[in-house]
């Protein structure tokens, strides 16, 4: 890179600092409601509102009210929502055969969605997790996950909820493959406009404990994930699962978690060129919210410092739990 060869006092730079309206000017990032994905969650029954205690200010929603707040997010700008069920005990088993039940949470939301606000986006997640007794993404056989038989149950996944209306299939199991049988099956079978959000960068994350507890998944969870999910000590083979998600067929790609993985963001971004996406996750989330709670950092201004740093990685997009919130603090 050049610079002019200028020296104070002629060179200033707080001259364009001056004050609000030339900052604007020379700003060199900026975010905005477009930029947000909105990750929600959904429980069985009606007008039913639950509190997520691990991420304050965050719920659970039957269907009716999801579709509410689903178009309350609308109208505040934000262009998509990503679904993730609450599924009770009795529906989780071995064969996880209710995650391509034409008439799960998942995919009962999604037509309701797509009924009232057929204009918002609907993102789902691919993984068997919410369905499987053991809480893992993949089959479970004498104590390990399986990689190409959980792969036709995500195929069955993708394709159910692609019938039932989800604009991007995001596959969050980070098994071997997953991504260009997707891809084949969608094709297949007259889905070719659904696009593919992979998660081709997610790490074997301690960030993810909210989450869990949000979904239901904590208790029945057996072992870790770290045979499938990445070491958080790795940079150049995320470059690697990125540049074959693309090849297979993913349309994006994401990073998770976010904050903490900036460096990733910025690497895939410069390397591939690809709409680029990032999940401020539920640790990030809990974590912030701690300190507002505590009065130890500013609620609404650190929000919107920790998204733009999202933007400036060179992110296109963002997952954030307080997508409702930033929309209404950047109007």
């Amino acid at each position: 890179m050049n610079f002019i060869d200028q020296k104070f006092p002629s060179l200033r730079f707080r001259r364009t600092r001056k004050n609000e309206k030339i900052r604007n000017l020379v700003s060199e990032t900026s975010v905005s409601a477009n930029d947000f994905i909105w990750p929600v969650f959904i429980c069985d029954g009606n007008n039913i509102e639950q509190d997520v205690p691990s991420m304050p200010g965050v719920k659970r929603r039957s269907i009716d009210l999801l579709v509410s707040a689903a178009s309350e997010a609308f109208d505040l700008g934000i262009p998509a929502i990503c679904l993730f069920p609450y599924t009770e005990q009795s529906l989780k088993t071995e064969d996880c055969a209710e995650a391509w039940n034409p008439d799960n949470l998942s995919n009962k939301a999604t037509r309701a969605i797509k009924n009232e606000i057929p204009e918002l986006v609907v993102m789902s997640d691919v993984a068997l997790d919410p369905y499987n007794i053991n809480g893992h993404d993949g089959f479970v056989e004498n104590g390990k996950i399986v990689n190409d038989k959980t792969i036709e149950a995500l195929v069955k996944q993708a394709l159910s909820q692609a019938e039932a209306g989800v604009d991007v299939i995001g596959p969050s199991d980070m098994m071997d493959g997953r991504i260009g049988a997707i891809r084949s099956a969608l094709e297949k079978n007259g889905h070719s406009e659904v696009s593919i959000m992979s998660y081709a960068a997610k790490y074997s994350s301690s960030f993810y404990g909210p989450f869990r507890d949000a979904v239901g998944a904590s208790g029945t969870l057996t072992g870790d994930k770290k045979t499938y999910q990445m070491d958080i000590a790795n940079s150049n083979e995320a470059l690697r699962l990125v540049a074959r998600d693309l090849k297979e067929g993913a349309d994006m790609v994401m990073i998770k978690p976010g904050m903490p993985y900036l460096d990733i963001c910025r690497r895939v971004k410069d390397t591939f060129g690809a709409p680029t996406f990032a999940y401020q996750v539920s640790g990030e989330y809990s974590m912030l919210s701690a300190a507002f709670e505590k009065g130890w950092l500013d609620r609404n201004k650190i929000i919107i410092e920790s998204l733009m740093a999202f933007k400036r990685s060179g992110c296109d997009g963002i997952l954030t739990y307080f997508a409702p919130e930033a929309a209404k603090l950047l109007k």
